[in-house]
């Protein structure tokens, strides 16, 4: 007769499978996350209908506030600044594909937005991109 006590293995837990799915849905997370690009310059684009475009990774990006001021990364350029915003866009021109995102508020003057299109024609920009708002779903 045997006397001496059973003993009792304690279970082992695998976490091998239950790592692996953590991983798998932090992977899927991550490359199903849109990364949308926020504004410095509090702008309200005007809204219109109409097929959206994909993005263009190279292309250089603009912005017009209300009051007519240019924006070009951090540098901000005035009506008086044109000849200084001519060369920062045709220095921008030689690190891009040629193309140009304009974002102009919706209150910003026609003329603002026109100077800027007749500077980048002239400096070489073939693409021209302007930015706006979908207008709300009623």
């Amino acid at each position: 007769m045997n006397f001496r006590p059973k003993r009792i293995d304690n279970p082992d837990i695998n976490l091998t499978p239950l790592i692996d799915v953590v991983f798998l849905l932090l992977i899927f997370f991550m490359v199903s996350t849109t990364f949308t690009q926020e504004a410095r310059l509090d702008i309200t684009l005007p809204t219109a209908d109409g097929l959206t475009i994909n993005e263009f990774s190279d292309a250089v990006e603009i912005m017009v506030s209300d009051e007519g001021h240019y924006y070009l990364g951090e540098a901000v350029f005035t009506y008086e600044d044109m000849a200084a915003l001519r060369s920062a866009l045709a220095l921008a021109l030689e690190d891009s594909d040629s193309s140009l995102t304009i974002s102009a508020d919706g209150a910003a003057s026609h003329q603002a937005v026109v100077t800027l299109m007749d500077i980048a024609g002239q400096v070489g920009y073939v693409n021209l991109n302007f930015t706006t708002a979908q207008p709300a779903q009623e």
